[in-house]
């Protein structure tokens, strides 16, 4: 489990120094930097780059700065680009959308399409040939208004790259290559000497085709895949998720190997990662500018000499995962999920790397003393002496090196472990000392200090409170029938507890103490998910950052109403006041602002009733470990399939498979017998299906 428990560490400081910029509703800012970067295309001199979780985003230099291009873009994950004159088209996992003006307006292209996850998108002259997640081959002679299945001889329908060598379509599956020689009507199996069916990514450099493979690297094939060579010498990581060809060039990106260069079609290979922070590489694109390579957290890199060196190149590219914002002085800090620290000096206008000596890319939690910036990582904790310019391990006496919290009390520091508990430092991380009598798990969600009480959410055993003065802890578990407690907020005498599901008997949400955690009532009515990951105050409206955005409550949690306009990012990881606006860290989408002025008016009853649309939110948390609940939402009763698959596209697991009732449904999912990596969940309902990636991490 990753549980972002920033919510509980910076949520009652102000900077009024903090600049004020007004807007209507939501705006991203531009950073932090980085994420998941699935592919890139390019049109004139525009630059696009397809992230998952933060949509598409373009560059006109070339690299040096983005920005976010996702008006009428549903869906922000970006698999796949292409580009056809002025049409710029977009895979996602929720169908095909066209822009016809770089990115400035989007609009969906489904009609006839067989699935809604599209990962690869090739233009055929006047065709548009689609790869999709279950549906096999799509076809559209019109630039995607209307789609046809071109599915005749293809034997698997999970299509995750197409290449076009001449008159010669190739489609590479999770069952191997298959060839069409009729624009993609009728197909063939070309698998001969192909051992590694799961072919991730295709390229072709005169009559060689090549294939990369999940777990068995680069094949050849010099006769239009008829047979295949292997050809791996060298390239010590076999899991290739991306090939390219850069003039005599063979470029290869894998899992967690960095990319390799063969200079003679794959017969000898060598590591090309100078500079190249991670090392899963997604994506590679050959462009006029230099060579591009996305990764799984780093963002984007560019090479401008074959790939020898690279360096990033992710000015708002704000694609990242943030666990955690919190203010130090002037400053915005971001923790992300694999790109490190990040500092804004002006509100998110701009934002740099905050890293040195910092040892750990996933900064989870922050917080700040009189003196001091304290960094919670998956390496333990980090002081930064100098608002965040350099950083030194303070470690002595932790029980546990994974931090998922951080709080502050006068001189003491409180930290919140994964698996060690509860430890506390009065020494500003000097040395540190557990307290972890009475609680019965040490796990630790969340932390906060409420009044005189110190208290801790955790992640299976409820909510504890360390009373000031105290020496063991008492479980604060009365009526709050969720086991996990992400985030707690108080107004006057009333504390509130976020949480995530467990189980049906176990449903969430936010939960209400008013005699300091002695018992609790949920107070989650018009709540748009019960996972709640993030609680702020602002006066007397609560306000949550939940899988489905953020949410206001103005009567202690008694209404709640959305307040999520301009949120394209929706899942929201922490939250923080500074100043007159609050800032909101989100799962692929960086950072996001908005006035509070916004936040504390109108807020009205929400209808109630069946939910309105079809729904699969992201599962939390993720990445996991080994359990994770995945929601799902129903307008209507219908016959519901949710399975869970690996990356060659083999079912690890059946869900639901049954007719189900229409409103949220909440479905905990048990990783303990698989092994750690990426894995796929599919919700098929009636003719609706949707798909999101999930990670295990052990």
């Amino acid at each position: 489990m990753k549980s972002p428990c920033a919510s509980s560490i910076c949520l009652a400081i102000l900077i009024s120094s903090c600049p004020a910029l007004s807007t209507a509703q939501w705006v991203q800012t531009a950073g932090p930097g980085g994420g998941n970067v699935d592919c890139f295309a390019q049109r004139g001199t525009n630059v696009f780059a397809g992230t998952a979780g933060g949509g598409v985003f373009l560059s006109t230099n070339a690299g040096t700065t983005w920005k976010g291009v996702n008006s009428g873009l549903k869906s922000m994950n970006a698999y796949t680009l292409a580009v056809n004159g002025v049409n710029l088209f977009a895979g996602t996992d929720g169908g095909v959308f066209l822009s016809t003006d770089d990115g400035a307006s989007w609009t969906g292209l489904d009609s006839g399409l067989t699935a809604s996850v599209v990962y690869a998108l090739l233009v055929n002259g006047t065709t548009l040939i689609a790869g999709t997640y279950g549906g096999g081959v799509c076809i559209s002679t019109d630039s995607g208004k209307v789609w046809s299945a071109a599915n005749g001889g293809l034997a698997n329908s999970s299509v995750y790259s197409l290449a076009l060598s001449g008159t010669n379509l190739f489609a590479g599956t999770a069952g191997g290559v298959f060839l069409s020689t009729d624009g993609g009507m009728t197909w063939a199996a070309r698998n001969a000497g192909l051992t590694g069916s799961y072919v991730r990514a295709l390229a072709v450099s005169g009559t060689n085709l090549f294939a990369g493979t999940y777990g068995d690297g680069v094949y050849i094939s010099t006769n239009t895949g008829t047979t295949w060579t292997q050809v791996n010498y060298g390239l010590s990581n076999t899991s290739v998720y991306a090939l390219a060809v850069d003039g005599t060039y063979l470029l290869a990106g894998t899992a967690d190997g960095g990319v390799f260069r063969s200079p003679n079609n794959g017969t000898n290979w060598q590591g090309i990662s100078s500079g190249l922070v991670d090392s899963t590489v997604h994506s590679l694109a050959v462009l006029p500018s230099g060579v591009f390579s996305g990764t799984e957290t780093g963002g984007a890199f560019l090479s401008t000499n074959d790939g020898t060196s690279w360096k990033a190149v992710n000015a708002g590219l704000a694609g990242t995962n943030v666990w955690a914002v919190c203010p130090a002085g002037t400053f915005l800090f971001a923790g992300t999920s694999g790109s490190g620290l990040f500092y804004s000096p002006n509100g998110g206008a701009t934002w740099a790397p905050s890293n040195s000596g910092l040892t750990s890319a996933t900064v989870y939690s922050l917080t700040t003393s009189t003196s001091s910036l304290f960094a919670g990582t998956d390496a333990g904790v980090f002081r930064s002496n100098n608002i965040g310019t350099t950083w030194t391990a303070v470690n002595a006496g932790l029980t546990g090196n994974v931090v998922y919290s951080l709080v502050t009390s006068g001189a003491n520091l409180f930290a919140g472990t994964y698996g060690g508990g509860v430890c506390y430092s009065s020494n500003s991380g000097t040395s540190w000392t557990t307290i972890n009598a009475g609680l019965r798990t040490g796990y630790i969600a969340s932390l906060a200090v409420i009044g005189s009480n110190l208290f801790a959410g955790t992640d299976g055993a409820g909510a504890f409170v360390f009373p000031s003065g105290g020496s063991f802890w008492s479980s604060a578990g009365a009526g709050l029938t969720s086991s996990t407690v992400l985030a707690f907020a108080a107004i006057g005498s009333n504390v509130f507890a976020g949480t995530q599901p467990g189980s049906p008997v176990q449903p969430g949400g936010v939960y209400l103490s008013t005699n300091a955690g002695g018992n609790w009532t949920p107070v989650s009515s018009g709540l748009g998910s019960s996972i709640v990951r993030a609680l702020a105050v602002n006066g007397s409206t609560l306000i949550a950052g939940t899988a489905a955005g953020i949410f206001l409550s103005g009567n202690n949690g008694t209404t709640w109403s959305p307040a999520n306009d301009g949120l394209t990012s929706i899942s929201v990881y922490s939250l923080a006041i500074i100043g007159t606006n609050l800032f909101a860290g989100t799962f692929g989408g960086g950072v996001y602002r908005r006035p509070l002025s916004e936040l504390t008016t109108g807020i009205s009853v929400p209808a109630t009733g069946s939910p309105d649309a079809f729904r699969l939110e992201q599962n939390y948390p993720n990445p996991f470990n080994p359990g994770t609940v995945i929601r799902y939402t129903l307008p209507a009763r219908a016959r519901v399939r949710l399975t869970v698959y690996n990356s060659l596209g083999q079912n690890v697991a059946t869900l639901v498979d049954e007719e189900t009732e229409p409103g949220v449904h909440d479905i905990r999912f048990d990783g303990s017998g698989l092994a750690s990596g990426m894995y796929f969940y599919r919700l098929q309902a009636g003719s609706l299906v949707e798909s999101k990636k999930l990670l295990l991490v052990r």
